[in-house]
């Protein structure tokens, strides 16, 4: 009884240290199925006190005799994600072993517990290493109505028919397995020691030196199952603390900034910054990665400069076939968002460009191509090339050039870039020209 009572004070004592630990060590915000149900079947023994000549062991079987004399069905709350408190409802019929050598006898018992439970594997950290196993500590109070159900006789009186109330300590170990996310086996082993007690377990009266003093051990075997919104049985699923979350948003933060931080048409100036991220290569950009026009007219500084010098380097004939490789070669374009027929507003440059070199060579004319990403359905892609095609035709016939000069041509889908990237495809989504005569 005092050994009994020292290892529940101890228990009692973890459950209360673990409940102040709790913030410091597991302090946890995500949910988990904090409510569990359990149901098993076992064996229950009376240890002491028996009258003499009454016992329930087998001293004929070295390993004992089963019986399936003990039933219970809990219900268990989990308070944080290793403390929870557990309510059970429970009936053992004692009885002796059928020729173990002792006299007959009965006692039916209806219980109450009320206990508290630990998650050991969190408690100790060790969840990942055990995997599916788990175990659970747990101890408590129980109350039991003994009913006597044994003859009484000449010689004896066993109390047959009269009831009497126990009061005890509980302590258990409650080994588990994971069958699925939220089923479990479970095995019990439990040792109840009673202060209150005035029947033996044969139905006698008990001598009053050991009327308070009453003990009784009983293992089980059962099911948990895990109720809840939670795909994984509360006494495996992950927990979160406070400081996995901080740190999961800081790597979210630092994710965001790299992405933030791409430079797509390396230029030198971040994306989020850049008001033209869709900059020709080699040409200077200002603060907010726009291509350098000082004089306003629409051509890009460095391509005017590179027109110019080579103007001066070349005969009339060779300045013309010098603009025309930069129309026919794609340095002159225009860019559009994902799905769209219409320009972005960078954009403009490039028609602004082919506009007024359609306006100095009236001889001239251009085919207008339409590029899409790979993104879709090809079919849908080609109309869409062929709409941004013509999206421009308009701005230039809108704008003073004869219809009779521009040809549209639906190139559809451009895959000479990485299709996964989007830094790349944001450079396919465009219309190039080709100069005719």
């Amino acid at each position: 009884m005092k050994n009994n009572l020292i290892i529940t004070l101890l228990l009692v004592s973890l459950f209360a240290a673990n409940a102040q630990n709790q913030n410091s060590k597991k302090d946890t915000i995500s949910g988990y199925n904090r409510w569990t149900i359990e149901a098993s079947v076992g064996q229950a023994k009376g240890i002491r006190p028996y009258e003499i000549n009454y016992f329930s062991s087998n001293p004929k079987n070295y390993f004992g005799s089963l019986q399936a004399n003990s039933f219970s069905f809990s219900s268990r709350y989990m308070i944080n994600s290793i403390f929870g408190v557990k309510v059970g409802l429970h009936f053992e019929e004692l009885q002796n072993i059928k020729d173990n050598g002792s006299l007959p006898f009965k006692m039916n018992m209806y219980g109450l517990s009320v206990q508290g439970v630990i998650n050991a594997n969190r408690l100790l950290d060790i969840e990942e290493s055990m995997g599916r196993f788990n175990l659970l500590v747990h101890g408590g109070v129980k109350f039991d109505q003994m009913t006597s159900k044994t003859e009484n006789s000449i010689a004896n009186d066993h109390n047959y028919g009269k009831k009497d109330m126990n009061i005890g300590l509980v302590v258990g170990i409650s080994p588990q397995i994971r069958l699925s996310n939220k089923l479990s086996v479970l095995m019990d082993v439990s040792i109840q020691n009673n202060y209150r007690q005035h029947f033996n377990w044969d139905g006698s009266s008990s001598n009053k030196d050991n009327n308070l003093n009453g003990q009784l051990i009983s293992s089980s075997i059962g099911l948990t199952y895990s109720l809840g919104k939670y795909k994984m049985h509360g006494d495996w699923s992950e927990i979160q603390t406070k400081q996995n979350v901080a740190i999961e948003k800081l790597e979210d933060r630092i994710g965001r900034i790299e992405t933030l931080m791409n430079d797509s048409d390396k230029d030198g100036v971040a994306d989020y910054l850049d008001q033209e991220n869709n900059s020709v290569a080699g040409v200077a950009v200002d603060s907010r990665g726009k291509m350098v026009d000082l004089n306003k007219d629409g051509v890009p500084d460095e391509l005017e400069r590179y027109v110019d010098n080579s103007i001066k380097k070349s005969a009339p004939k060779s300045n013309e076939k010098t603009i025309n490789s930069l129309i026919n070669d794609g340095y002159v374009t225009t860019y559009f968002e994902t799905n769209k027929s219409q320009p972005t507003n960078v954009s403009t440059q490039g028609i602004d460009f082919i506009r007024t070199f359609l306006i100095n060579n009236p001889d001239v004319s251009i085919d207008i191509i339409g590029h899409a990403d790979e993104i879709g359905i090809s079919e849908k892609n080609i109309k869409l090339s062929k709409d941004r095609a013509e999206a421009i035709k308009s701005i230039l016939i809108q704008s003073g050039i004869s219809a009779s000069r521009l040809n549209t041509v639906a190139q559809g889908e451009d895959n000479s870039v990485d299709k996964e990237s989007d830094g790349a495809k944001k450079l396919v989504r465009r219309v190039t020209f080709k100069v005719r005569k």
